[in-house]
């Protein structure tokens, strides 16, 4: 997911509208509204341009996420798609917080605030960091086009949901996020590691409306990222 940092969104308030080549608009209700282009205006609201023309103003707080609105090419039944299972060897809620802290490496200046989010959700601490490594890259200041914030890149809807009253700050982004995963978890399954990314990039509704990963190439990519970067994170780990 692309981000802005905070120091330049007076700037990115200037421009009305981001070109987005298509993109899907899902509410927090479940609706769902193909636009042509959206930008932010202002800190709380976002401006739609409605495919035929015309526009639309409305608070950020109603949206669930945005979606790019391009499809994948589906693989034909015979033909293998490249991904290997996702697993990583392990599921996500079946470990012990002992086991959480040994295997995972220290890798990110928030590892405190991970293994906390970890412990208190029962998510493997790899994943929540794999997970801030494509979302914002580490940096706590991130705000994306799209309005998402922090380092788990959540919608402002998400954050509140989640109980997050500070989006920027790194211990209230992290546990927020790290709850929507264990949410996530608990409606597709602990081992439906694939379904989870999918559903917390391009919402619980698409995954369930295509029956898996929905053919949105942001998301395909984005499974792809993050359980690559999970399984790096195994990979690395301490032997003890």
């Amino acid at each position: 997911m692309r981000f802005l940092p905070v120091r330049i969104l007076p700037c990115l308030l200037l421009l009305a509208v981001w070109r987005a080549d298509g993109a899907l608009v899902v509410f927090g209700d479940g609706r769902l509204l193909r636009v042509d282009s959206f930008g932010l205006e202002g800190a709380d609201r976002i401006v739609l341009s409605l495919p035929g023309g015309g526009r639309m103003t409305i608070p950020l707080e109603l949206i669930d996420r945005i979606v790019d609105d391009e499809y994948e090419r589906p693989a034909l039944p015979n033909e293998p798609d490249g991904r290997r299972p996702a697993s990583a060897g392990a599921d996500l809620s079946q470990r012990s917080v002992r086991a959480f802290e040994e295997k995972f490496p220290v890798v990110s200046p928030y590892s405190k605030e991970i293994l906390q989010a970890a412990r208190e959700f029962r998510i493997d601490p790899a994943l929540i960091a794999a997970v801030i490594k494509a979302e914002s890259n580490f940096v706590p200041s991130a705000i994306s086009p799209k309005g998402a914030r922090g380092l788990m890149q959540l919608m402002p809807a998400t954050a509140r949901r989640m109980g997050v009253g500070r989006d920027f700050d790194p211990r209230e982004n992290i546990r927020g996020g790290t709850a929507y995963l264990a949410e996530l978890a608990a409606r597709f399954g602990e081992t439906s590691v694939e379904l989870i990314l999918a559903a917390y990039n391009a919402g619980e509704r698409a995954v369930e409306d295509f029956g898996g990963v929905p053919p949105y190439r942001e998301t395909q990519a984005y499974v792809k990222k993050v359980t690559a970067l999970w399984r790096d994170a195994w990979a690395a780990r301490p032997s003890s």
